[in-house]
């Protein structure tokens, strides 16, 4: 979805919805009782996150300017996980990662203002 498209709030409603519905469906059929990828563990999101070797090298060089931590890695990849449900993609792409890392350039910019 382009930043410059809007959606009515039952159009996202619906997208959160269908979102929330394959993450349950995702943990369910690999015997988990996770039901959305914020639940899920570093050791799970990184299973179910593959990223290919131009999302890799991206989330490694963020980590070092934002200084990630290790738990701040693998919210960026839970967050990346869920903007791609919500696009109803079955892998995480460079768009996906690129929007999480946004996020958080974001909000670190908030904090220090």
């Amino acid at each position: 979805m382009s930043p410059t498209t809007s959606e009515s709030s039952e159009t996202v409603a619906q997208r959160v919805a269908r979102a929330r519905a394959i993450q349950q469906a995702r943990y369910a059929s690999l015997g988990l009782d996770i039901t959305v990828n914020a639940h899920a563990s570093a050791r799970i999101i990184e299973q179910i996150v593959a990223l290919d070797n131009g999302s890799k090298e991206l989330i490694e060089q963020a980590s070092i300017q934002f200084g990630l931590s290790a738990r701040g890695y693998h919210r960026v990849l839970k967050l990346s996980r869920t903007i791609a449900d919500m696009d109803g993609s079955d892998k995480v792409q460079r768009i996906h990662l690129a929007e999480a890392l946004s996020f958080k350039r974001s909000s670190a910019y908030l904090a220090a203002a």
